[in-house]
């Protein structure tokens, strides 16, 4: 039996880690990741991937894919536990090491501001940002509908992240800051990350791996004929 009072003094300390400002040492990152994570065989197995991808030119260098056991089931507002053991073991695989990591999820943009970005932001000890496909909690106001419209997401008179369009009849992107990084720059870096999806590159392309998509089949190929 999970005891969630536990995970949730956990999350409290974590929370009162997070540093929301740039590094002193960081300026325009050479390396910048992507990673993302899904369930596989009902949820029984844990699927987390890395992308590596070079910047400005975001074209893909590396990736890993790590499937481990499940450690833990679904539970609302601790979904980085679940996470985060999977994608620590294919970090770990990775031989280049990035300046900047985008997450698919939640930054501080959470209940008790330790969403995985985060949470994993703070075991790596990167600059971490949270690109989310959906509101876990906040406020903003109406956003316009033509393309990279935005709005700061608020919980009380806290700003928690950003609401942002990254492309026509699209839905928003919910932006927040993992760890190391500020408000302003977490919206900038993502808004640099873009191409003409709807998806920071970085963890488009994470998903591609982790789900074998063509995009990555095609890449898989072109390598093997280099």
């Amino acid at each position: 039996m999970i005891d969630t009072r536990v995970l949730r003094e956990e999350q409290r300390i974590l929370a009162d880690q997070i540093e929301l400002r740039d590094p002193t040492d960081f300026s325009t990152p050479a390396l910048v990741a992507g990673v993302d994570v899904g369930f596989e065989q009902g949820g029984e197995v844990t699927r987390a991937a890395v992308a590596v991808l070079r910047y400005p030119s975001l074209e893909l260098v590396e990736y890993q894919i790590a499937r481990i056991a499940t450690v833990m089931p679904y539970i609302p507002g601790f979904l980085s536990f679940r996470e985060l053991p999977a994608l620590l073991q294919a970090w770990q695989q990775i031989t280049l090491r990035p300046d900047l990591v985008l997450v698919d999820g939640q930054g501080i943009a959470h209940p008790r501001r330790l969403g995985v970005a985060s949470h994993f932001g703070l075991m790596i000890d990167v600059p971490t940002i949270g690109v989310a496909k959906s509101r876990l909690c906040g406020k903003f106001l109406p956003l316009g509908e033509e393309q990279h419209s935005q709005q700061a997401l608020y919980e009380g008179d806290e700003q928690i992240g950003w609401v942002w369009r990254s492309k026509l009849r699209c839905n928003p992107l919910f932006i927040s800051p993992g760890n190391r990084i500020s408000m302003e720059s977490s919206l900038y870096w993502v808004e640099r990350c873009m191409r003409q999806y709807r998806l920071p590159e970085p963890t488009r392309w994470a998903d591609a791996v982790a789900s074998n998509r063509a995009a990555f089949q095609r890449w898989q190929r072109l390598s093997d004929d280099l």
